[in-house]
This record gives structure tokens, C-alpha cells and sequence, in this order.
């Protein structure tokens, strides 16, 4: 079966944009050693994307050609769009859909976020790993990393880096329902 992997960036206090979506923060840390904190890697073991609208517009905000136009890529809104040459638009229920790719042929599949689908596809047990690149930057106010009221969910730390600028990774692995004590 594919995993599902909300690969993401944060700042310190888990906002994943501010509140207009704007992700200008994400640049300001110094990078003199230009790493990419294993995007590249990462994005060859996947094959497809999700993401809510609004992150989806930022990407367009970016001015820049479609950044992901090797991928199947899906778009959750609750307005019906019609599907374009980068994206199909999904507007029915989001859980069902996700249950039915993940059982489709294919490598891993990448949640974008935003926070209203995090919360969602993880209080359905639908994300299989977390890896989350916190930047040093307080925001203040912006889009949790998971937005609404998430049901509690237990996490195991598979791997940390700290890539020596004040960025550090992490990656989480759901615990199962039978790993968690009563």
C-alpha cells in the first residue's frame, strides 16, 4: 500500500504560512552551504501530490512555471473548478478519496497541507509519516500546521537532523492503535 507523507515546513511556533497563505518567511534563513534539506530525494519517492486551494494558489502566486508538472497532482476545494493541465479538482469527501489512492498502484504520495486537510487526513488515521523542516522564524499568527481541534494522536521519532543554520528536521511516524498504552 502507498504511504501518505505530509512532508512540510513550520516555524518554531507551527504555523505553515501566514494568514493571507503567504509562505515569504521560508527564505530569509541563511543557506550558505545552498542545502535542500533532502527535498530532491525526497520528491523522486513520490508520484503524487495533494494539497488544499489555498496552498495551491500560493504555488501559482509564485510566478513561476507549474513547479510539479511530473506528478499527478490534486487539489482539494470545496467550490467545483474545472480540472486543469496541472491538477484535478477534488471536491467530494476527502477521507474516501485518499482511502482509494492510497490502495492505487504507484509510489508515495505527498500531502502539501494546508491545515484544515492535515488535521482531517490525520484524525483518519491516513498519514503515515510526518517530516517536518522548522525554520527559526516566530510567526506569531498564520496557518497551524493543524487547524480546527485534531484528535489526539501519539507520534514516534524516527529521525532528526539539524542542519547546523538554526533549521532542523523531524520525522514521525503515526504510533498504531496497539502501540499506545492505556
Amino acid at each position: 500500500m502507498r504511504k501518505v507523507v505530509l512532508y512540510i515546513v513550520t516555524s518554531i511556533d507551527n504555523f505553515i504560512a501566514r494568514k493571507d497563505g503567504s509562505v515569504d518567511w521560508l527564505d530569509k534563513t541563511p543557506n550558505p552551504n545552498n542545502l535542500d534539506y533532502g527535498y530532491h530525494s525526497f520528491y523522486k519517492s513520490i508520484d503524487t501530490i495533494l494539497m488544499g486551494n489555498v496552498p495551491y494558489r500560493e504555488v501559482l502566486s509564485f510566478d513561476i512555471p507549474f513547479p510539479y508538472p511530473d506528478k499527478t497532482n490534486y487539489v482539494f476545494t470545496r467550490t467545483p473548478i474545472a480540472d486543469n493541465s496541472d491538477v484535478r479538482y477534488i471536491t467530494g469527501d476527502i477521507s474516501a478519496f485518499v482511502k482509494q489512492l492510497k490502495e492505487q498502484q504507484g509510489t508515495d504520495i505527498w500531502l502539501v497541507g494546508g491545515g484544515e486537510i492535515n488535521t482531517l487526513l490525520m484524525d483518519n488515521d491516513l498519514i503515515d509519516e510526518i517530516i517536518i523542516t522548522r525554520i527559526p522564524t516566530i510567526l506569531g499568527e498564520g496557518i497551524p500546521l493543524f487547524a480546527g481541534a485534531p484528535h489526539e494522536s501519539e507520534l514516534a521519532l524516527d529521525r532528526l537532523e539539524d542542519f547546523g543554520n538554526g533549521i532542523i528536521q523531524m520525522m514521525y511516524k503515526p504510533k498504531a492503535k496497539s502501540e499506545i498504552e492505556p
